[in-house]
């Protein structure tokens, strides 16, 4: 099982996007995510992504219903940008852009890395399906 964590990062109508270098999905736009490393916070790790694929810091405000195939559990947070500063890897990520939600939504299934997921995401963002960070918060649910 595979769990990957990233962010919807989120400034005014205005979603930070990275288009994938990936050969299995090159040219695909995405929300930053990637897979959460061993011992590493779910919220960590999608603090890292964002940081790794963007150069942003961002501040996690809720996180978003999670969703689960097969082989992958997929954690997604709403998040604040706390440090602009747009560099990435070339050999990763091709572009990053604020692309608004319109146009997001209106994207080929071939634009839209993991299509569907992307667009639930999407609609969970807009019907306000944020949940409270303190569901991630063992101190306090385990009396520390």
């Amino acid at each position: 099982m595979v769990v990957v964590a990233g962010c919807i990062v989120r400034k005014g109508n205005k979603i930070l996007m990275v288009k994938e270098a990936k050969k299995k999905c090159y040219g695909q736009w995405n929300y930053p995510a990637g897979r959460v490393e061993e011992f590493e916070k779910i919220t960590d790790a999608a603090k890292r992504e964002v940081f790794e694929e963007t150069g942003c810091k961002v501040k996690l405000t809720g996180v978003l219903p999670i969703l689960n195939d097969e082989a992958t559990i997929l954690f997604k947070f709403t998040a604040d940008i706390v440090e602009e500063n747009i560099v990435f890897d070339t050999n990763e990520i091709l572009d990053v852009q604020w692309i608004d939600i319109d146009t997001i939504k209106n994207m080929a299934r071939e634009e839209l890395r993991a299509y569907d997921t992307n667009i639930t995401y999407l609609k969970a963002l807009e019907e306000n399906k944020i949940f409270p960070l303190e569901i991630f918060d063992d101190k306090k649910y385990l009396g520390k």
